[in-house]
């Protein structure tokens, strides 16, 4: 803002406020939500000018004029909009438009996104697409500059990659809050140099370094990394990972997805321990589709997070001026108080939240449930709709996992080559080997690294579902190499022939196929270079389930209902699968997530996240 608009800006709201211009808009009547002084001031007026707030008291007749627009509110809560402080658009696996045709109805009025996801298909110019988008839509969209592409560095291979330059380049960008998830935290906390320039180039510009630690030791690595810069982290699962990060300067954020469930057991550190909450923030992270539009975005956050002991007005704190002072738009947003733009909820009942009228910059944008402006789908080039390129169509072969060789084991650590196939007949038919097998853990983000014995069966290892051990595959499908790496899961619980198939597999969104037949995981596989990426299941042969997703095999251009019925259809076709998690299409996109412990598979091999190193699928006893 030049010094000119902003002296007119403030000249008006100033005029307003002494009445001698009319507001816009004046609400009257209200319980004023005073997050910054932590009140509920009833009989409370909101004077409204060119979007923003002039005039907050207990009477505001005096800018009204025969052009205002009076609202009575009639003793509702007068609630700042609600902001998610982190999250990934692409998890909805829609646009970022159609993302807030979605939210801004039950009280979003602001997103801080990190589009990781789109960069490790496209690079910067993905994030170009998602700052562009973000740039036109009626509630404040901010973006953080995605940090970690690769997220780990020779443990996977993503479509593009993103450097210091890259960062230095886009923190010059209008609409740039911060550096997005530093995942990277063993390279923080070894001082590498390439992650300390991204942090460098972001610091000096003024903005905000985002965290990602997720290790439970919190010995020197964790002090490393605090040391580093990082300024908040969003994956703590425990209660002394909250305290630990908000005894160190970080913001804990608490996050409610779809699957990762990490607010009860945090906020013990508030509502019992006493910490003081504003070095706590509640965010998403990620949210399904279907979750958005059945069960709400922040709104839903808010009242879990009430359920779980907090006052109403600390869990708003959390939700608004928390996360604006963390991003130092505090003078633009986050409350209700002059010079902030007109970003107000009409609430009936805080405990119960739901989000009767919202104005965001100043407009009524939405009104019981039911949004009121109009949102044009954003023109998606056609480049972004050409992601999935396999090299090849994939039959059953491609998902033999071959038994290796008798013989010793490979020495530990470093990467393990593929094991050769067995001897015809399967060579020493029934002896035991032990396999590195990665087990699901239902609504949280890391993984267990079991280890079971299996037995070859004519040269390979096969399912087994009585044990439940289903097979996993990443295949390669950004330079269409043909490359399938395969290994083994535990916890999904399927009990029938079938497949299940993703090009949401965060971070470096190859494709993630897990099931217990090699011919129908080929068959799902095949349907998603035929789409253009999605999520599909495969049943007894038969597709049973499908979302298409044909924006960088991320996200749809269809509208969020839509999109939220199609992805129904996979949640179902899970469950007929025989798999009884909640959200497990969420579980499989992070299978490949080689920044998170403790066991993945990427492109590259299977990965054990305690060691940074590759291990072998099976390997002698």
């Amino acid at each position: 803002m030049s010094l000119e608009s902003w002296v007119a800006t403030r000249k008006a709201l100033i005029d307003v406020a002494m009445g001698r211009v009319p507001a816009d808009m004046v609400i009257r009547n209200g319980r004023w939500v005073s997050v910054q002084s932590g009140e509920i001031i009833p009989g409370t007026d909101i004077a409204v000018k060119d979007g923003r707030i002039a005039y907050v008291g207990p009477d505001a007749g005096h800018t009204i004029g025969e052009s205002t627009r009076v609202i009575e509110a009639e003793g509702r809560y007068l609630v700042p909009g609600l902001l998610d402080a982190h999250m990934h658009i692409e998890s909805g696996m829609v646009t970022v438009t159609e993302f807030v045709r979605a939210v801004a109805p039950r009280g979003t009025t602001g997103m801080f996104v990190d589009p990781h996801e789109i960069a490790n298909v496209f690079g910067l110019k993905g994030v170009r697409l998602m700052v562009d988008e973000a740039a036109v839509q009626p509630i404040h969209v901010w973006v953080q500059m995605p940090s970690c592409v690769p997220s780990a560095p020779g443990l996977e291979t993503p479509g593009a990659s993103i450097g210091p330059a890259e960062v230095a380049e886009a923190m010059t960008w209008e609409g740039i809050i911060g550096l997005g998830e530093m995942m990277n935290f063993p390279g923080v906390f070894n001082g590498d140099e390439k992650m300390l320039a991204e942090m460098a180039a972001t610091d000096l510009a003024g903005k905000t370094i985002g965290g990602h630690y997720a290790s439970l030791d919190l010995g020197l690595p964790f002090h490393g990394y605090a040391a580093g810069g990082p300024a908040d982290d969003h994956e703590g699962t425990r209660l002394e990972d909250a305290v630990a990060r908000v005894r160190q300067g970080m913001k804990a954020m608490l996050r409610l997805g779809s699957a990762w469930h990490d607010v009860a057991s945090q906020i013990k550190a508030v509502t019992e321990m006493g910490l003081d909450p504003r070095g706590f923030i509640l965010c998403t992270d990620d949210s399904h589709s279907e979750t958005l539009v059945n069960d709400g975005h922040m709104d839903r956050v808010l009242r879990h997070a009430i359920a779980q002991g907090l006052k109403p007005v600390t869990a708003i704190q959390m939700m608004t001026i928390n996360t604006a002072e963390h991003f130092g738009v505090s003078r633009e947003m986050g409350m209700i108080a002059p010079g902030r733009w007109a970003d107000i909820l009409l609430v009936p009942d805080l405990v119960n939240f739901r989000a009767e009228m919202v104005i965001a910059k100043g407009r009524v944008i939405a009104e019981d449930g039911r949004l009121l402006v109009d949102l044009p789908p954003y023109p998606y080039p056609d480049w972004a709709l050409h992601s999935v390129n396999l090299g090849h169509t994939l039959t059953s072969d491609d998902f033999r996992l071959l038994a290796p060789p008798p013989g010793p084991s490979p020495a530990g650590g470093g990467e393990t080559p593929p094991p050769s196939p067995s001897p015809a007949g399967g060579g020493e038919e029934g002896r035991g080997v032990v396999a590195n097998v990665i087990g699901v853990i239902e609504n949280q983000a890391p993984t267990k690294h079991l280890r079971m014995e299996v037995t070859p069966q004519d040269g390979e290892i096969k399912v087994d579902t009585g044990r439940d051990l289903a097979k996993i595959a990443l295949v390669e499908r950004h330079k269409a190499t043909g490359g399938v790496t395969l290994g083994l899961v535990h916890g999904f619980g399927f009990t029938e022939k079938c497949a299940i198939a993703t090009t949401v597999a965060h971070d470096s969104h190859h494709m993630i196929v897990v099931g217990t037949d090699e011919a129908m995981m080929a068959q799902a596989a095949n349907k998603l270079a035929e789409t253009q990426g999605g999520q599909v299941v495969v049943k007894d042969g038969q597709v049973v389930g499908l979302v298409e997703l044909p924006i960088g095999g991320l996200m749809s251009n269809e509208r969020a209902e839509t999109v939220a019925r199609k992805a129904a259809t996979v949640l179902e076709g899970f469950e007929a699968c025989g798999c009884t998690l909640n959200n497990p299409n969420m579980q499989l996109s992070l299978l490949a997530l080689v920044v998170i412990p403790e066991l993945r598979i990427s492109d590259l091999g299977m990965v054990d996240v305690t060691k940074f190193a590759f291990v072998p699928v099976v390997e002698e006893k």
